[in-house]
């Protein structure tokens, strides 16, 4: 049924505003400072601390600037940790401008693939829509870092530093995203013609020019390097001569991306079992996307027992909300939005995501936990935005904000119960790049 606006309607509106003061004093406020200065919470300050009952020995923050790398800093983020801790280094850091280089070159594969695959239907479907949208983007998944790192390795920061467009990856981002939708037409046209003995060689020469793109705007991976460091006792270390992969199969050999799983909270979607999205899966043939489903305090116990065991934690989260870069807070109470505005804009997390309200929007990695009597208070979070934001870049989440916002959680599967250890090696359920996980 619709409904027309009436001008005595509005003139109701008005009144009804106006007949209460205090209405002018919020207004003033909220015109003057913002909505989110105006509804800010002093209070939180008193109820956040910097101290955590189990904390990890870290230090140096990264940066990704302006890109959409979360995901990929937060998966070297776990392989740079694990390396510190094992050789007592740990500021050691690696090149995510490395991974960042091979990620667009698979992604662009397997975005030909998928697009041939869907060449039967129309371009204004959901299915390639979806597709086209997703060409030349930044955002991922943590198996996404994994896949790339089993294939390609990794190599230290200074081995392949970032570029301007590895900093900001708009202008390539653009670039690239117009080219691959622009080939799109050309395979989609070649495999409806049934001119299949074509589609291989045009698709060579676009893979190829999708590298030499690549290759100017960040320039080409080094095929060995030398690995040189000093730890924490100050104790100088030199390797000459290694692969990215040699590095890898040396010094991070215990490290086995397989025996990871995401654990997702998404109570929209049916608990206890394990979802896939092919849509964002990055390298043909490697790890898939994949998201076990369970209630929120699997996670909460999974990712409490990894801190505790000396390990940090890979996190999906929606980060815009309830956040302060300033100061690192990330507390459910810190805008008393519903106040300032005088309307009930609490949702459950089940509606958020339904609606597109809520999303995975970013990944961080946990480095702490603060438990008082077995009950998780806090958390602290190691951010990649540099060290300017939070306190030194570091933040801190209270517990209600981890229930509400976070997602996902990346922990080894000893820490699943062994009927969840069963689902995450069971059958997956596809979700397409729409749906509310992706």
């Amino acid at each position: 049924m619709s409904h027309k606006l009436t001008l005595q309607e509005l003139d109701e509106f008005s009144q009804e505003f106006n007949n209460n003061p205090e209405n002018q004093v919020i207004a003033r406020a909220a015109q003057r400072s913002g909505v989110l200065e105006a509804s800010y919470n002093d209070r939180v300050q008193g109820e956040l601390t910097r101290v955590f009952s189990t904390e990890l020995d870290t230090d140096n923050v990264t940066n990704q600037k302006h890109s959409g790398r979360c995901w990929l800093f937060s998966t070297l983020n776990i392989a740079r940790h694990f390396f510190g801790k094992k050789y007592k280094a740990k500021n050691f850091t690696f090149s995510q401008a490395y991974n960042f280089f091979w990620d667009k070159i698979e992604r662009a594969n397997i975005f030909y693939d998928n697009i041939l695959k869907t060449a039967d239907k129309p371009l204004d479907s959901r299915e390639v829509k979806a597709d086209l949208d997703f060409a030349g983007a930044d955002g991922g998944q943590f198996h996404m870092g994994a896949a790339l790192v089993e294939k390609y390795g990794l190599v230290p920061s200074y081995a392949m530093p970032e570029t301007f467009n590895t900093n900001d990856t708009t202008g390539f981002a653009t670039a690239l995203g117009d080219k691959l939708k622009k080939d799109a037409l050309v395979l989609r046209k070649l495999k409806q013609d049934g001119k299949d003995d074509e589609i291989e060689k045009m698709r060579k020469k676009f893979l190829s020019e999708v590298y030499r793109m690549t290759a100017i705007a960040v320039g080409e991976p080094p095929k060995t390097f030398d690995l040189e460091y000093r730890d924490d006792d100050k104790k100088y270390h030199l390797e000459k001569n290694l692969t990215p992969l040699e590095f890898v199969h040396k010094y991070l050999a215990d490290l086995d991306w397989n025996d990871y799983v995401v654990l997702t909270n998404a109570p929209d979607h049916e608990y206890d079992k394990l979802y896939g999205l092919p849509g964002e899966d990055n390298i043909e043939g490697s790890y898939r996307i994949k998201l076990l489903n369970v209630p929120m305090e699997y996670l909460t116990q999974a990712a409490s027992a990894q801190l505790k065991d000396g390990e940090a934690v890979w996190f999906g989260n929606d980060v815009l909300r309830q956040m302060d870069r300033k100061t690192g807070y990330l507390d459910t109470n810190l805008y008393k939005l519903n106040d300032l505005f005088g309307v009930d804009l609490n949702m459950s997390k089940a509606d958020r995501l339904r609606t597109g309200v809520g999303e995975v929007s970013h990944a961080m990695t946990l480095v702490g936990v603060d438990e008082d009597n077995g009950e998780v208070r806090q958390w602290k979070v190691e951010n990649s935005w540099g060290d300017k934001s939070g306190e030194k870049g570091y933040y801190v989440m209270n517990n209600d904000w981890f229930n509400e916002y976070v997602y996902e959680v990346v922990v080894h599967k000893k820490y699943l119960t062994a009927e969840q250890k069963k689902l995450a090696e069971g059958e997956i359920t596809d979700l397409p790049l729409w749906d509310s996980l992706a």
